[in-house]
C-alpha cells in the first residue's frame, strides 16, 4: 500500500512540477517582452524599416505574447531551442548546440561544489552541534558567519590572484574537458569550485548544527546514551539522519541557485558554462535563447526538488509514516 500512495504522491508532484514549469516559463516570456532596447535594431542597426520587419517575422517578434509561447513551448518539447545571433551575417547558432558545450561545464562545476561543501560541512556541523555553545564554537560559527558574507566573485579573484599568478598551482583561467586529461580537468575546477564553496560551507554547516543540536535534545538520543553506546556512534548512527532534511533541502535548493552564482565565477575564470551563455543571451537580447536557457533551469530546480521530496521518507521514516497516515 506504501508503494501505491507513493507513486501516487510521486504523479501529484510531477502534475505540480508541470504546472510550475509552465507559469515560469510563461512568465519569462513576459519578461524578456520587457527588456529594454529592440533585438532587431541591435542586430540590424543600419537596416531599412522593411528589412527591420523581416528580420522581426523571422525572430517571431511579429506575433502576440500568448502566439509566441505557444510557438516556442511546442519548438521546446520537440528539443528546438532556437538560435542565437550576434549580427545577421552569422547565420545564428542553434542554442541546442550551444548547452551541449557550455552545459557538462557548468554540470560538472555544480555537482563538484555540492559534494565539496557537503564533504566539509557535514563532519564540521556535527562537530560544531557535540561543541555547542563552548568557545570553539562561536570561534568557527562567527567564522563561517564572515566567509558566507564574502561575493562569490571577490573570493574567485583572490583565489586567482594566490594560487594561480603568485603561487603558479593551477592555471588562474580556462577550461579542461575530463576526456583531454584528468589530471588537468580537476586541476581547472579547483578555484571555480573553491569560490562557490565558502558561502554553501558556511549555509550548510550553520544548517546542519541547529538540527544537530535539536535532535541531541530527543528522547531517543537520551536512551541511546543510556545503553553505553559511544558519543560517536550515536551522532553518525542515530542523530545525523534525522537532522539532514533541512541540509538536503538546502543542497537541492542551492544546485539551481548555483547556475546564479556560476554567471560571475565562470566570467572571472573564462569558463564559458551556461551561466555565461545565459548571461551573453541577455546581453545581445536573444529572446528565444533565454526562454530556452532558463526553462532548463527550472527543470532542473524541479527535478531535484522531486529527488529531495521521495529521498526524505528514505532518509527518515517518520516522514514517509506521516504521509501514508
Amino acid at each position: 500500500m506504501w508503494i501505491v500512495g507513493k507513486f501516487g504522491g510521486i504523479a501529484k508532484q510531477i502534475g505540480r512540477a508541470v504546472l510550475v514549469l509552465l507559469l515560469v516559463t510563461f512568465g519569462i516570456t513576459v519578461i524578456v517582452r520587457l527588456l529594454p532596447g529592440d533585438p532587431v535594431t541591435s542586430l540590424l542597426p543600419f537596416g531599412t524599416p522593411e528589412q527591420h520587419d523581416v528580420l522581426r517575422k523571422e525572430l517571431g517578434l511579429d506575433v502576440n505574447i500568448f502566439q509566441d509561447y505557444w510557438t516556442w513551448l511546442k519548438d521546446f518539447v520537440r528539443g528546438d531551442f532556437g538560435q542565437t545571433y550576434t549580427s545577421v551575417a552569422d547565420g545564428g547558432v542553434a542554442v541546442r548546440d550551444q548547452i551541449g558545450l557550455t552545459l557538462p561545464r557548468t554540470l560538472f562545476l555544480m555537482l563538484y561544489t555540492t559534494v565539496f561543501s557537503l564533504i566539509v560541512s557535514i563532519p564540521l556541523g556535527i562537530f560544531l552541534a557535540y561543541k555547542a555553545d563552548t568557545r570553539t564554537d562561536k570561534s568557527i560559527s562567527n567564522t563561517l558567519f564572515a566567509f558566507a558574507s564574502i561575493p562569490n566573485f571577490a573570493v574567485g579573484l583572490a583565489l586567482a590572484y594566490i594560487l594561480g599568478v603568485q603561487l603558479e598551482l593551477v592555471n588562474p583561467v580556462g577550461y579542461v574537458p575530463l576526456t583531454e586529461s584528468v589530471g588537468e580537468h580537476f586541476k581547472s575546477m579547483v578555484m571555480p569550485v573553491l569560490a562557490l564553496s565558502i558561502g554553501l560551507i558556511s549555509t550548510f554547516t550553520r544548517l546542519l548544527r541547529v538540527d544537530t543540536i535539536a535532535t541531541l535534545k530527543e528522547d531517543f538520543v537520551t536512551m541511546a546514551s543510556s545503553k553505553g553506546l559511544s558519543n560517536q556512534w550515536i551522532l553518525w548512527r542515530h542523530v545525523l539522519r534525522p537532522s539532514s532534511l533541512t541540509l538536503l533541502t538546502s543542497a537541492a535548493l542551492n544546485m539551481g541557485a548555483l547556475i546564479g552564482g556560476a554567471v560571475v565565477v565562470e566570467s572571472v575564470f573564462a569558463f564559458d558554462g551556461l551561466g555565461t551563455l545565459i548571461a551573453q543571451s541577455i546581453y545581445y537580447r536573444q529572446y528565444l535563447a533565454i526562454q530556452s536557457l532558463i526553462a532548463l533551469v527550472a527543470v532542473a530546480y524541479i527535478v531535484f526538488n522531486v529527488i529531495v521530496d521521495i529521498l526524505y521518507g528514505v532518509i527518515d521514516p517518520r516522514v514517509r509514516s506521516h504521509r501514508g497516515a
